[in-house]
């Protein structure tokens, strides 16, 4: 029945230019859902006495041929040492463990190196090159992600932690909505945006159809990456027409990309407490700034700035930079703008704080008579103006201005302060705070005026200030040429607010910025300063210094490049997948393929978050055959360097028929009762007899003859050191290996910003640059020369199974390469000193570190002559680039 069943399904699996003549494929929609085998339930008629063994052995006897025999225990030390920690097994653990009698001493060696921090590291390697991270954007505009390094970490943790496989997905695709209070949860998000993302595409160019298309490939990533990565499905190949050899419509495609699309990819908080602890902190210790500074102000006569209240603050400083009001409005306005919308003039506008009273955007049009304060104060003698207004009234320089300076002094510079408007727009303060503030009656306002705009014809404005409705300051024609005007004006007891006032010069609205340069008001007199005062001034001054510093390293709350839910819009099918050409509207729903489970989701209209919800409980249910299928036939990939399906990201027509489907399904039936364990899969694998054969050939011509590609498992694959596990372990020779976990990436580059940043590698010299290579920042664009020759993949590409290829380049990168060559260097020197000066003793310590035995005689002989011909550094650069070391038996 089984094989009846194969040969059924080994059609279906034909590309289609195999399909035998006469006979049309069908359609998405016609063929029979239940014909692959992959979408098929698991089985469950199994023998309690099965094991991994079992199976192989029977399909090794069905063709003559039998199991190899067992590895030394060198060999198995070092093969599971890099199995799941991706490091060389130090020299001591291997002869103690060569050494041990117990028959258990293997299986507790697996659940020591199970239980190593440096197992997350290992095979957090393997889901990244799933994940395609990186730490930078790619495309034309490769710029870097500061904070993406936190979803790496998240994998490595949930690796350490055994975290159940279900969890483990359904965090990765909603964790932020699932349990949107904790931080791993959140920082899990960043698989969605692990991907390349164009900067330019989405944000930079004006088009509006570049722009719709580089949303339409981002979505595209999103759907490829969850679906290959859980269920090893090429959805994507349905995006512009149906799938040409799985039964996945065009339509169930875009339902997939409607779970997606209220995602964007963007820096997010991981940690709402968090967030909200840090702003309580930070917000009091601006509140004890301002207490500190007024006090210090009203001993030193210093003043408050006029510019600080502009930007809500109380004149010490603390208000935002660039921060301003909105003269129509008298509301908070952050962002730089240009004309102001919907303009009333000579409207009083109230703000809401206690410093400034009022704004308004004065019109002298007839003599009218402008308001000016909430107590009602008025001023007259306005010239008509456009009724026009720009921006904001800004703690700093308002849009487009272009200076903001003033006879010779920069007021926009550290040390100053500046006010800035456009003319027509006013400003009243009330001076009844502030005195409460100084702890004075008579106050004085100080401030020098300039002209902050571009030169243009005939374009000036005019300054006035008042005090209660009064003028007391006038510049007319305020130009670029006009140079520094002073103000000194002296408050009285009895005055209560100051009006500061800009009108466009009877030209109309043009570049009419003007500024007031540390606009201060301050004690009329000097205050007679005792020593009591100068002893309070100088605890001030200490405690000031000691708030601001606490303020300064107050950290940021975590971030995570992550996703950013937005609202769904209306996702529609897109005639041959043409952003431009949308056509019926679809809802969010899975595929049909597997008729286990309902396709249906969500309705349209349902939130972001629970689309996400949603296929994460469809992909994860234990009804769908596919994912446990898919996970279990990675690692056994990962770790017999095949996988049962040797295209573990593609289970459809397109893909590899399994070599053993019954212990495919008898390994993915225990994932499931084991509660999505990962671990234990480890254990069953590793404790196999299969896994624990012999990697030699040799005397097996027979089983070479009939099953060369050894899909019968009639032996252990060797297998060379991918990149990263050659790069981490010639640091693990040398003693030089930072095993330093966790944090942001190191840079083993030299950067510079320019309109596509310059990413330039360097030799790693110094310690933080001798970490595992899991840290290291990845560029998307600018491959590393040393692990890409390695066959280090492309982050831009979904990664399932490496290439691994034989090259002289590789050859040549060994030998010569600068890190090599240094690091051989530090092995040299671990070796002498660890072994002293006697070549015999040297050669077998460095064997010991490099290849965990000792040398032959003859191998002892050729290591001494080596050592004394041309010096131990030349020898340890020898054993570095041995077979024995870069391959794995």
């Amino acid at each position: 029945m089984l094989r009846r069943f194969f040969s059924v399904i080994a059609f279906a699996a034909l590309p289609l230019w195999a399909v035998p003549a006469g006979v049309m494929p069908v359609s998405a929609g016609e063929r029979p859902q239940s014909m692959h085998w992959s979408v098929q339930p698991l089985r469950v008629d199994f023998r309690p006495d099965d094991s991994i063994d079992t199976f192989v052995r029977s399909r090794l006897e069905e063709k003559g041929l039998a199991l190899s025999p067992g590895a030394d225990r060198r060999t198995l030390i070092r093969r599971l040492s890099f199995d799941l920690l991706g490091l060389p097994p130090a020299p001591e653990r291997v002869e103690s463990f060569v050494a041990d009698p117990d028959p258990e001493a293997y299986a507790r060696l697996v659940e020591e190196f199970l239980a190593s921090p440096h197992y997350g590291e290992r095979w957090a390697r393997h889901w990244l090159d799933i994940a395609h991270y990186a730490d930078t954007h790619g495309f034309e505009r490769d710029q870097i992600r500061p904070n993406a390094w936190r979803y790496r970490d998240y994998v490595i943790r949930a690796l350490n932690s055994d975290k159940p496989y279900d969890q483990f997905l359904r965090e990765q695709i909603a964790g932020d909505v699932i349990a949107p209070d904790d931080p791993d949860a959140v920082s899990a998000t960043g698989f969605l945006a692990a991907g390349p993302w164009d900067f330019v595409g989405q944000q930079e160019t004006p088009s509006p159809v570049i722009k719709r298309l580089a949303r339409a490939d981002d979505l595209d990533d999103m759907v490829t990456q969850v679906m290959s990565a859980a269920c090893a499905m090429t959805v994507n190949c349905a995006r512009c027409h149906d799938h040409k050899l799985d039964p996945i419509s065009q339509e169930e495609y875009f339902a997939l990309t409607a779970v997606f699309a209220g995602v964007k990819r963007g820096e997010r908080e991981t940690d709402r407490g968090e967030v909200q602890r840090l702003a309580g902190e930070a917000q009091q210790l601006r509140s004890d700034i301002a207490a500190a500074k007024q006090r210090l102000a009203t001993i030193e006569n210093s003043g408050l700035s006029l510019a600080d209240m502009a930007g809500g603050g109380d004149g010490t400083g603390n208000g935002a930079k660039d921060g301003g009001l909105n003269p129509g409005t008298g509301k908070s306005q952050p962002d730089k703008a240009g004309l102001v919308e919907g303009v009333k003039v000579n409207t009083l506008s109230e703000v809401a704080g206690v410093f400034v009273d009022s704004v308004v955007i004065p019109d002298g049009d007839g003599g009218v008579e402008i308001p000016v304060s909430t107590a009602g104060h008025k001023v007259r003698g306005i010239p008509k103006t456009s009724g026009a207004a720009w921006d904001a009234i800004r703690n700093g320089p308002v849009n487009a201005q272009k200076s903001t300076e003033t006879g010779g002094v920069d007021f926009h510079a550290d040390g100053h302060s500046l006010l800035g408007l456009h003319a027509n727009a006013a400003i009243t303060f009330d001076l009844n705070p502030v005195r409460a503030a100084l702890r004075a009656g008579e106050l004085r306002f100080r401030a020098d005026v300039g002209y902050g705009g571009r030169p243009q014809g005939n374009a000036a404005a005019d300054v006035r200030v008042f005090v209660d409705g009064e003028l007391v300051f006038l510049a007319e024609r305020l130009a670029p040429e006009s140079g520094r005007h002073f103000i000194n004006v002296l408050l009285p007891e009895s005055a209560r607010f100051l009006t500061l006032m800009a009108t466009e010069g009877a030209d109309g609205i043009s570049h009419d910025q003007v500024f007031f340069g540390d606009p201060l008001i301050l004690p009329a007199k000097p205050a007679l300063v005792t020593e009591e005062m100068k002893a309070e001034r100088d605890r001030f001054r200490s405690r000031l210094a000691e708030l601001e510093q606490r303020l300064k390293s107050l950290p940021g709350p975590a971030r995570v490049y992550g996703v950013v839910s937005e609202t769904a819009p209306a996702v529609h099918v897109q005639f041959r997948g043409d952003p431009e050409q949308p056509r019926g509207a679809v809802a969010p729903a899975a595929l049909r393929w597997v008729a286990a489970l309902p396709p249906a989701l969500t309705p349209a209209d349902s939130s972001e978050g629970d689309r996400r919800r949603a296929l994460a409980a469809w992909i994860t249910s234990p009804a769908n055959p596919l994912t446990a299928r898919v996970m279990v036939n990675r690692l056994w990939h990962h770790h017999f360097g095949a996988g049962l399906v040797d295209t573990p990201s593609d289970f459809g027509n397109g893909g590899s028929l399994p070599s053993h489907p019954e212990l495919l399904d008898w390994l993915a039936g225990r994932f499931l009762s084991g509660g999505w364990s990962v671990k234990a899969m480890h254990r069953l694998m590793l404790n196999s007899e299969v896994y624990r054969q012999s990697s030699s050939a040799a005397g097996r011509e027979g089983a070479v003859a009939m099953d060369a590609g050894n899909r019968l498992l009639w032996r252990m694959n060797p297998r060379r050191l991918d990149a990263e596990s050659l790069h981490d372990a010639v640091l693990a020779v040398s003693g030089k290996l930072n095993r330093t976990m966790f944090g942001p990436g190191y840079r083993d580059f030299d950067y510079k910003e320019e309109y596509a940043p310059v990413y330039s590698y360097i030799t790693p010299d110094r310690p933080e640059l001798w970490r595992r290579s899991l840290y290291r920042f990845v560029v998307r664009t600018t491959a590393h020369p040393l692990l890409t020759t390695l066959d280090c993949p492309n982050p831009a590409n979904l990664t399932p199974s490496r290439s691994v290829t034989t090259t002289a380049l590789q050859s040549l990168a060994l030998l010569n390469n600068a890190f090599m060559q240094q690091q051989a260097g530090h092995f040299a020197a671990r070796v002498r000193e660890e072994s002293g000066p006697d070549p015999g003793a040297q050669s077998s310590r460095a064997f010991a570190l490099a290849f965990g035995r000792l040398p032959e005689p003859a191998e002892k002989t050729a290591a001494v002559d080596l050592i004394k011909a041309r010096g131990l550094e030349q020898f340890c650069r020898m054993l570095i680039n041995a077979n024995e070391f870069v391959y794995v038996d």
